[in-house]
């Protein structure tokens, strides 16, 4: 087939080459070609021109605002110096913030963490835990009289929100004020530098084209059109490019000729094309005549080509097409057989031991990634009908599969589609891409789009899930107890209290265990710690709709009673509590029992905006008039004991 479509062929192009030498073709291609190559060559030089001049601009506009950003820290670590209150109120930050005109302000301590910030929800941030904030905190052990630094524009470790950060040592203290800014001049002046603002700025004649390749990874990173196609013609390969400086001819997607003229500019290559019917065009006129004679020997010479194409190609490359479809959607057991001459067998054994390398390569990386024992799979997909889903070893067992169900999923990519859209639809609360397959197992899911289809990557995280969840139960809760800490405990109050509905009640109630210490010295520590578990266990047990529990320290506890209709109904509330913690004695020793005693205090109040610090205080100040004239009962603040 090879020879004879050779014979064939060369007999046809010699032919045509005989007939288009005998007319004045050339004589006018060389002379448009370099007035097109002059014109293709003025643009590039605007170009590059542009690129200088946006780049200097960009350059000095960043050397001025990094000056006026270390500045601004600077001034605000004075402020700090000579004002120490104002670090620890965040509407003090915020306020010193907007008159020193940052975005954001921050201090963070010598153990690495944001104790004081201008954004409430950064206040506690370990600045260690990502790569964008650690490098801060070199600033603690500088040597330097004054140690500062000044990072570029990137996403934040907190929200991934573009911003840049400038860092100082303060003086008085080991610790670190950071001012934070959005970069929104550098964004724009970058946008101005961006190869789609670039060609924006050039007008195209009609079929022309310019764009720039990256000389190193031959990579398409800017065309006039934009980057919304496939760059996969010869006149945006590379290694054709390159040879193209004077100008030359490559071919487009459908095969024509395009006159490229291409120039190196730092590491990037500027070229311009053009397509050579729109070159010629002008000739036209001239060349009516020979078109005429060129159109009856084009008919021969395509009547020619397709019987020869049909009798001994078209039908051979149907059914390698059709073959080849069927692999592409995935059935890679398909065997390859066109026979018919020497060159179509070749091409089907290649073809089959492709497909066979492909296979190899995905039980090699299934292996690698078993023998490095991260529990990690991947998959890819077309979402297409009957099309199959491409995935490693261990992607069941990540989501929990069943192996039945894993193969009818693998089978068909539009079930595999909707079932991996449903679970990353819901990912697990303050995450975007963690999601939970059952009560103990958490996966990392990342996929990534293309017009060809998905790509994901699935690794086990079920261990830092579990540990960020009781590093957060620590920080909340009484190790001893099991109760909310005091401080959470406001918290949680204060919004309860804000969120009450009209015509509701709710009372602060503080506890102090009777005769604590006296138990604590009589029988010990571990019995002391056993009597405050008994009396927790008690506060546990009332109804959750109604009550927050928590230990203050030591024997002190306090409580909030809320969504109640009245103050009856707080009352009843309370005596439902003694009542209960009273019920069942503590083993002191062997052979010494003893009831909870507790004498408390509340104050209650049907407003919203009552401040949770005042009622606290009324119900120490109620518990203190208990102690004092009696005890083991409850009080309410304002009213005498009876």
């Amino acid at each position: 087939m090879q020879k004879t479509f050779i014979r064939y062929t060369s007999i046809i192009i010699t032919i045509a080459i005989l007939l288009i030498l005998f007319i004045n073709f050339l004589l006018s291609l060389h002379a448009i070609e370099a007035q097109q190559f002059d014109t293709f060559y003025s643009k590039t030089e605007q170009m590059i021109h542009t690129l200088k001049t946006n780049q200097e601009e960009l350059l000095l506009l960043n050397e001025n605002l990094d000056e006026d950003y270390l500045t601004r820290a600077k001034a605000a670590a004075y402020i700090f110096d000579r004002m120490e209150e104002v670090s620890m109120n965040v509407s003090e930050m915020q306020y010193l913030a907007k008159l020193l005109n940052v975005d954001e302000l921050h201090i963070i301590d010598e153990s690495g963490y944001i104790i004081s910030s201008s954004v409430s929800q950064y206040v506690g941030f370990d600045m260690s835990a990502h790569d964008q904030t650690r490098p801060f905190l070199e600033l603690l052990d500088s040597e330097e009289e004054s140690p500062y630094l000044i990072q570029e524009s990137r996403p934040n470790a907190a929200e991934s929100k573009i911003m840049q950060y400038v860092g100082v040592a303060r003086k008085s203290h080991k610790r670190i004020v950071q001012v934070g800014f959005e970069p929104t001049r550098q964004l724009e002046a970058q946008s101005r530098n961006t190869y789609d603002y670039i060609f924006s700025r050039f007008p195209t004649d009609a079929g022309e084209e310019l764009y720039v390749v990256d000389l190193s990874t031959g990579t398409v990173l800017g065309h006039s059109d934009g980057l919304g196609r496939v760059f996969d013609a010869e006149y945006y390969q590379l290694s054709q490019l390159l040879d193209c400086t004077k100008g030359a001819y490559r071919k487009n997607a459908k095969e024509e000729p395009m006159y490229v003229v291409s120039r190196i500019y730092d590491d990037v290559l500027l070229c311009a094309a053009l397509p050579q019917r729109t070159l010629y065009q002008k000739l036209w006129g001239d060349l009516l005549a020979t078109f005429i004679y060129l159109l009856l020997i084009e008919a021969a010479v395509i009547l020619l080509l397709n019987y020869l194409l049909k009798r001994k190609v078209i039908s051979g490359i149907h059914d390698i097409i059709k073959n080849l479809d069927t692999i592409t959607k995935g059935s890679l057991d398909t065997t390859v057989s066109v026979g018919g001459n020497r060159e179509f067998e070749e091409l089907s054994r290649d073809i089959n031991t492709m497909v066979k390398s492909i296979i190899n390569l995905s039980d090699r990386i299934s292996a690698i990634i078993e023998i490095s024992g991260i529990s990690l799979a991947a998959f890819e997909y077309e979402r297409k009908i009957n099309h199959h889903v491409f995935v490693t070893s261990g992607l069941s067992g990540l989501l929990g599969l069943p192996e039945q169900k894993a193969k009818a999923l693998y089978q068909n990519a539009i079930f595999f589609d909707e079932y991996i859209h449903q679970i990353t639809r819901t990912p697990i609360e303050g995450e975007t891409e963690i999601f939970q397959i059952n009560d103990s197992h958490y996966v990392h899911i990342r996929m990534s789009e293309s017009p060809q289809g998905y790509l994901g990557i699935i690794t086990d995280v079920t261990k830092d899930v579990l540990q960020k969840k009781q590093m957060q139960y620590e920080n909340t809760h009484d190790q001893l107890t099991g109760l909310f800490s005091f401080t959470h405990f406001k918290h949680l109050a204060t919004e309860t209290l804000q969120k009450m509905p009209s015509g509701k009640s709710c009372a602060a109630v503080m506890i102090d265990l009777d005769s604590f210490k006296s138990i604590n010295d009589t029988f010990g520590h571990d019995a002391g710690d056993k009597y405050l578990q008994s009396f927790s266990s008690a506060m546990k047990t009332m109804p959750p709709a109604h009550f927050l529990s928590a230990r203050r320290s030591g024997d002190e506890f306090c409580m909030m009673i809320y969504d109640c209709n009245d103050k009856a109904e707080i009352i009843s509330f309370l005596d439902l509590f003694y009542e209960t913690f009273t019920k069942e004695e503590v083993a002191l020793s062997d052979t010494v029992s003893k009831t909870v005693s507790a004498s408390s205090g509340f104050a209650w109040t049907d407003h919203a905006d009552e401040d949770i610090a005042q009622l606290l205080s009324h119900a120490d100040e109620a518990l203190y008039e208990v102690k004092r004239k009696t005890k083991g009962r409850y009080a309410e603040y304002g009213k005498p004991l009876t």
